[in-house]
């Protein structure tokens, strides 16, 4: 299995940005997609979590700023992120659990400034 992001940058506080994850090594379109992110000093946290049914869930701090999305076709998993904070600053993690083993991207590094 391997997970590469990529989309991460720096951004203004109030941008957006979009960020990818390529799957390969299993059946996409059967598998729940998460994106986490960390930011320094504290543990990592889910951010989004889209169901292979199209079901969504979000953390409470970025609902109805951030959409996950998934192209089953492109084994793509998005990450919209709009009305962007300082506090959203964090290396964002793609990740995926298969049969019991969890599988995580190399990260990408997101930096929102004030």
């Amino acid at each position: 299995v391997q997970l590469v992001e990529s989309g991460g940058g720096l951004v203004k506080a109030g941008g957006s940005l979009r960020l990818s994850c390529v799957a390969s090594g299993i059946l996409f379109s059967f598998n729940a997609m998460d994106w986490y992110r960390q930011a320094p000093g504290k543990q990592r946290e889910l951010v989004a979590t889209r169901a292979s049914s199209g079901s969504t869930n979000y953390a409470a701090s970025v609902k109805g700023r951030f959409t996950i999305s998934r192209d089953n076709v492109k084994n793509t998993v998005y990450l919209q992120m709009d009305n962007l904070k300082p506090e959203d600053t964090a290396v964002y993690y793609c990740h995926v659990r298969r049969t019991g083993v969890d599988y995580w991207g190399q990260g990408t590094q997101v930096t929102v400034s004030s």
